[in-house]
């Protein structure tokens, strides 16, 4: 268990007002739709108007794109730090925030999770959740900025809960247009439309009795989402083009990286949908707000990538301390690719070039032309290009790599007949950094 201090909320004028709330953990969500924390009655009060978050030493206010917005002292804020008393108003409403009691919230007992990792108490808050609610079927909602390992979650519920022995099936919403999205969700029988020569089984049908993992569900266009309430809402569904329906029985687990309440007030995400998505709402805090995990996700990295000596002969004490002070706008997977890169190089590279997006051609650029000469090096499977042996070995063994990527990446795409979801599924590659791999090898 882990202290916090809660909140309590009291409304102070408005229709509502002498109605108060007492938080049982530190945040909350206040607004006038059902399952908010706090639920209004005023009109002028948006579905999902705001959220609170104690801090400790002081109070978040997050506005969540209310339509009348947040005020205090007739200035408007979007996100503020207050103190404890302070009085916002909320349309007509008025309400007194204040620091609650302490409360003892259940973290995880360990640093690792079915894949997931954290030392800090707030991702060991999370993993007990997950850990939690993947025993039920209820619907997850996983919120956090790009590259916060939401797919790891996912992987993780599913693999602790009673389905693991089913198929996980991965859509990514952002990733596709709309008629594609529609055929890879539900499948769509031949002739269903132009190019459509063959029946194709969609992931709903495909992760029947298992789990099925929405990224960016966000991106979802109206029709869509009309589509998917009925499918979930009845366990059934229609191919597109088919005529008879097609019964299912699926965990959903979506995620976003924009917080879908906002998208509900500003009419471009059905609230219903929204009701049955987030039964149970996690959210994933970024990397530089949980900086105390940066050393044992360094470490991961390294040992995944086969390195097995000491941590710091790859990132010496400075550079650590250079990785907490950094702002990561790429989050786990920025330093993922760090952390490749310093393997490659043999040492920390600055971290102002741009982690977040791949690794540049000085380590893993295009591959080499095709007939080259190769060293074969004493008995050693590797194949060194003798173009190679007057370079320093950093460079050298970059080369290597590039190589090595090209070949791995023409190989995986061969195997898998093209599909880059279940490519970077198997190889625990993210899909948008394999596709951008793939660009940068042309094999895309």
């Amino acid at each position: 268990m882990v202290p916090v201090k809660s909140l309590n909320v009291t409304v102070c004028a408005g229709p509502d007002s002498g109605k108060s709330y007492r938080a049982k953990a530190d945040q909350m969500s206040i607004g006038s739709a059902k399952d908010n924390d706090l639920v209004l009655t005023d009109e002028t009060v948006s579905r999902y108007h705001l959220e609170l978050h104690h801090l400790g030493d002081a109070i978040r206010v997050q506005d969540l794109g209310s339509t009348n917005g947040t005020t205090v002292a007739n200035v408007h804020l979007e996100r503020a730090t207050i103190q404890g008393g302070t009085v916002l108003t909320l349309g007509r409403s008025e309400i007194r925030i204040d620091g609650g009691e302490t409360v003892r919230l259940e973290i995880h007992e360990d640093d690792t999770f079915e894949g997931v990792r954290g030392r800090s108490p707030s991702m060991r808050k999370l993993m007990a959740t997950i850990q939690r609610v993947a025993q039920s079927d209820a619907s997850i909602l996983l919120l956090g900025e790009t590259g916060v390992g939401k797919e790891v979650i996912s992987q993780a519920i599913h693999d602790s809960s009673k389905r693991a022995d089913r198929p996980l099936e991965i859509v990514d919403c952002g990733a596709l247009s709309p008629t594609l999205i529609a055929s890879e969700l539900f499948g769509h029988e031949r002739g269903a439309f132009t190019g459509a020569d063959r029946q194709h089984i969609g992931a709903f049908e495909r992760a029947n009795g298992g789990t099925i993992f929405l990224d960016e569900i966000g991106e979802l266009p109206a029709s869509l989402q009309t589509a998917l309430l009925g499918a979930l809402e009845r366990g059934s569904f229609r191919r597109v083009g088919g005529s008879h329906n097609i019964d299912v029985d699926v965990r959903v687990i979506a995620a976003t990286n924009r917080d879908l309440r906002v998208e509900v007030n500003s009419g471009n995400f059905r609230q219903d949908l929204y009701y049955r998505i987030a039964v149970v709402l996690c959210r994933i805090p970024p990397l530089r707000e949980r900086v105390e995990d940066i050393p044992i996700l360094v470490e991961h990295f390294l040992r995944e990538a086969g390195f097995n000596g000491d941590v710091g002969e790859i990132i010496p004490r400075k550079a650590m301390e250079g990785l907490r002070a950094h702002r990561w706008p790429g989050n786990v997977r920025e330093l993922r690719n760090f952390v490749d890169a310093a393997l490659a190089m043999g040492e920390a590279p600055p971290l102002d070039r741009g982690m977040s997006d791949p690794i540049d051609g000085d380590v893993s650029g295009a591959g080499g032309s095709s007939g080259e000469s190769h060293a074969s090096t004493g008995h050693s499977m590797v194949n060194v290009p003798l173009e190679t042996l007057h370079l320093n070995f950093k460079d050298a063994r970059a080369e290597v790599i590039r190589e090595f990527e090209a070949a791995y990446l023409k190989e995986l795409l061969k195997h898998y007949q093209q599909n880059v979801s279940k490519a970077a599924h198997t190889s625990e590659i993210h899909r948008s950094y394999l596709n951008l791999m793939l660009k940068r090898h042309k094999l895309r």
